[in-house]
């Protein structure tokens, strides 16, 4: 009698909190040796699945990260995709959001988990959050339906008992365990004593696919948050920077920005070079809509792009991402107003963004 094949998880060690341990004899921490992670968590023997483990040397402070580095993890997961069932990438919490939205861009067609997880203490901590994350990860990267098909099979972002589309997640605390959240977007799953997955939020729509991995991000890109008083110095130096393909412009409310004609003259200037800019709201929860007032629609006459209700972190990454791709102004500026990995809503309607039925709040 045949016996039933075993999931395999591939674990990816990037840096971070989760990866350290503290040496028990001159109380410094340390980075974790991954390669005896099983002898550290012997908890991961009762999952049922074959783990295995790659980490990065030496390992990176996630304020470290760079594009570069996010090409590494695209070539790590597209050189073992056939042999693992799913991925579980460590990665410090600064810039997770960051990463797994630049992941979601880059991984094209992918039919299988790719879950991102990390912790606020580290792992040999006795208080630590980062063995419950890390076990919960794996168990949701090995996650399969009746039908045999991965759970999961998306970027995806778990931290203290919540799953999270990568792309929509933004972090929200500095000291908390619940350091992620995804406010215009429902959680993908719920670990509580039974994980309970939200089937209707999960992408499904790869599966079948083949994967087609894109390497090339293009850093010249930056985001300009205004405020009350910002002057046209300050506006102008960065929208005149000669390097200058793309801009996430992060407005208030619902797309709102100053009427003053020299900052409507910086744009105007801006977009006639070819600088694709995107309006993204400062609310954490809510939309840009450039019908809605006045400036909103004179925003949109000049040639602004609605990033609707993307998160910074995925406006900006996605923006790297198309100009990585070599697309033109016009071509990204096209792209960048759909949604490509689920990262915005097209056309949210009032009921959309109800609390009971849009925003999946705890």
């Amino acid at each position: 009698m045949a016996t039933e094949r075993r999931i395999s998880i591939l674990l990816i060690y990037t840096g971070g909190t989760i990866g350290m341990v503290e040496n028990p004899t001159t109380g410094a921490l340390e980075p974790f040796d991954f390669a005896y992670l099983q002898d550290n968590v012997p908890e991961l023997r009762r999952l049922g699945c074959d783990i295995s483990s790659v980490a990065f040397t030496p390992p990176l402070d996630s304020s470290a990260i760079a594009p570069e580095d996010w090409t590494r993890l695209v070539d790590i997961i597209a050189e073992h995709y056939d042999r693992y069932d799913g991925f579980v990438v460590l990665h410090g919490t600064d810039t997770m959001a960051y990463t797994a939205s630049a992941l979601s861009f880059a991984l094209e067609g992918l039919a299988k988990p790719v879950v991102f997880t990390g912790s606020q203490l580290p792992v040999g901590k006795l208080r630590t959050d980062g063995k419950e994350n890390l076990i919960t990860a794996i168990e949701i990267a090995a996650a399969r339906d009746e039908a045999g098909q991965p759970r999961v099979p998306e970027v995806a972002l778990f931290f203290e008992n919540y799953l999270m589309r990568g792309n929509r997640t933004s972090k929200v605390s500095a000291d908390q365990f619940s350091a992620f959240d995804s406010y215009n977007y429902p959680h993908l799953a719920y670990a509580g004593i039974e994980i309970r997955y939200h089937d209707a939020a999960i992408k499904r729509d790869a599966l079948g696919q083949t994967l087609r991995p894109h390497r090339s991000f293009d850093p010249n890109v930056a985001v300009l948050k205004l405020f009350p008083g910002i002057t046209r110095e300050v506006v102008q130096s960065l929208l005149s920077l000669p390097s200058l393909k793309g801009v996430v412009l992060e407005t208030f409310g619902s797309g709102n920005a100053p009427m003053l004609p020299w900052f409507l003259e910086a744009l105007e200037a801006a977009v006639a070079r070819g600088v694709v800019i995107v309006n993204v709201t400062q609310c954490v929860t809510g939309y840009v809509d450039m019908m809605r007032y006045e400036t909103g629609m004179l925003l949109q006459r000049m040639g602004l792009v609605s990033g609707r209700d993307s998160t910074t972190e995925s406006a900006l990454t996605k923006l790297m991402y198309l100009f990585g791709r070599g697309y033109s102004p016009q071509e990204v500026k096209q792209q960048m107003a759909l949604p490509l990995r689920g990262e915005m809503t097209l056309e949210p309607t009032a009921e959309d963004f109800g609390r009971e039925t849009y925003i999946y709040r705890r």
